[in-house]
Formats: C-alpha cells, structure tokens, sequence
C-alpha cells in the first residue's frame, strides 16, 4: 500500500482526543476540501507492505493501545486497508478509520471505529458522502462536520435532524475548520469560524453534538507535521 506517513502522537479528535494513538497515513485523495491540512498526502509517500506497516505500528506502540487509519482518504486503497484493519484488530489495537464516507463501508471491520467526515458545503466537496454508508454505521461510530461557517452549521444541524444520526452513532462533532495556512499561534484565532459562535449556535437550538476541537493544533505549532 502506498504510505504517506506513520507516527505516534495525541489523538487530536473525536472522543479519543488526548489519548496516544499511532496514525497511519495512507497517500491519495480523490477530494479537494477548502480546508485541508493534509495536501501533502495526495501524492507521493513510499510503498510499504502489509507487514512493514505492521510492524512499524509494533515499534511505536508494542503493547497494542489505538491505532488510527486516515488519509487523504484510505478507501481508496480498500484492497489493501481492509487487511491492515483485520490484522491489527488481531493484534489488539483498537482500531480507527477516518474518512470521507464517499467510498463504500460495507466491508469495513464490525469491530473498527468509522469516524466519517460529512463533506459541508464550504468544503468544496458537499455532497459527495455516499448515503447508502448511512447503513454501514455501527452505535460505537462518530460523525464529524468540519465547519467554517453558518450556512455549514445549518447543513450539519440539518443533516444531522433529517437521517437521525443521534439514534445511529456513539458521538456527532461539530469541529471548527482551522486555516490550512495557519502557523505560530496555538491558539482559535486560526479558526474559520468562531468557536464561541458555534457553541452559542449549538447552545440555541439544542443540537445533540459535541464541539470538537483540533487539540494538537492548540498544543503545537499548527503547520507542524507528524503530530
């Protein structure tokens, strides 16, 4: 499979925020969202096989621990990831995978945490998660919503109110968009939107969602890689 990188760091999002976790990386995006903070993994990275990547996460965390699949967008290596994903689970890691939701998630391990990032319209690529993934959803999954403004806050809300999705999955993150540029400072003033706004939003009209924060963007340097 064709890696960008894999490293140890804090879990930055989704309830697991805070914990260690080992990310592995996967190159190749078939999305172009406004605020992605990841380009550098659309090409490039270096081919590794299924045990070199095993082993790999073994050296970083030899005692099993959380495991995160993430991209660009990993399903697109579906062949290639679904083996990775079983294999951990094996190995006792608790496993999981961020994506689009644009790619189908039938075959994703039961036992794998999705968390799928619904495209907002300001994302540029609104409208491209697969509604048929609603069925793959399992009650341990999370949403997310990446947000920069308020008419992506409604299409969130909404989205959120129409399918039910408090019904279907463990947490809904409502997460401000952080300035793909953004450097120094780790602070919120690099946030598209105002994450006082949203709560008071959020606040108003009883959204069953959590305000989720980048928080390795607040405990590093905010263009720094690898963490």
């Amino acid at each position: 499979m064709q890696i960008s990188e894999i490293y140890k760091s804090l879990q930055g999002e989704s309830t697991h925020a805070g914990l260690a976790c080992v990310f592995v990386r996967l190159t190749g995006c078939n999305l172009r969202c406004s605020w992605c903070d990841s380009e550098f993994s659309f090409s490039g990275g270096r081919k590794m096989e299924l045990q070199e990547v095993l082993g790999e996460v073994a050296r970083l965390s030899p005692s099993g621990g959380l495991v995160e699949i993430t991209g660009g967008e990993p399903m697109l290596q579906e062949r290639e990831v679904i083996p990775l994903m079983e294999q951990l689970l094996d190995a006792d890691y608790k496993v999981l995978l961020e994506t689009s939701g644009e790619r189908p998630l039938a075959r994703v391990p039961k036992q794998v945490i999705k968390i799928v990032d619904v495209k907002c319209p300001h994302s540029g690529a609104a409208g491209t998660f697969a509604t048929q993934n609603l069925q793959a959803l399992r009650p341990h999954d999370e949403l997310k919503f990446v947000l920069t403004s308020r008419a992506d806050y409604e299409f969130a809300r909404d989205f959120l109110i129409k399918h039910h999705l408090d019904e279907r999955v463990h947490a809904i993150l409502f997460s401000p968009a952080f300035e793909k540029t953004a450097f120094g400072a780790r602070d919120t003033s690099h946030c598209q939107l105002d994450p006082q706004a949203l709560a008071e939003w959020m606040l108003a009209d009883n959204v069953p969602a959590r305000l989720s924060l980048q928080l390795h963007k607040l405990i590093w340097d905010p263009a720094a890689k690898g963490v």
